[in-house]
């Protein structure tokens, strides 16, 4: 999705996109690449299922009642 369209439908400044933009390209869960003078930004869905998957995981490590929230992820 353009950077722009991000903007518009999030409703945040473009400062404070660009900021979080960038922890997210940092750490491999968005790409981003530029399509003349437009900035397209790539979800990478692997990366983001590995890092759900993982969260799941230890936030219910230690919790026998998190048996129903590893089956909703």
């Amino acid at each position: 999705m353009p950077v722009g369209r991000l903007q518009d439908k999030l409703k945040i400044p473009a400062s404070t996109l660009s900021h979080h933009i960038k922890s997210l390209v940092s750490v491999g869960l968005v790409s981003q690449v530029r399509e003349s003078t437009t900035l397209i930004c790539h979800a990478n869905f692997d990366a983001m299922r590995g890092l759900v998957d993982f969260l799941v995981a230890e936030c219910c490590a230690d919790e026998a009642e998190c048996g129903d929230a590893r089956t909703a992820a």
